[in-house]
């Protein structure tokens, strides 16, 4: 798509017609003397809300994954006593 460049004075004028070309994908830079100043740009859509519980029953962790002592060589890493700690 072209690249529409138009002075602020006349953005000002036209905003409206600017957003909606922007929607369309135009890329609209604002120009104060002959300067780029500024975009008008499309918000893309973002993704759906996350929704609580959405694996449900998707995963099978057994309770001991959360339960259960670490192994005492991981409670040391955790506690700063690991092997890169020499």
């Amino acid at each position: 798509m072209a690249m529409i460049t138009i002075a602020i004075e006349n953005a000002a004028k036209d905003l409206s017609r600017l957003v909606d070309q922007a929607k369309s994908g135009e890329h609209i830079v604002i120009t104060r003397d002959d300067e780029p100043v500024a975009q008008i740009v499309a918000i893309t859509k973002t993704r759906k809300p996350r929704v609580p519980g959405a694996l449900k029953g998707k995963l099978d962790l057994p309770d001991s994954f959360f339960f259960d002592p670490l192994p005492d060589d991981e409670l040391r890493l955790w506690s700063g006593q690991g092997d890169n700690h020499k």
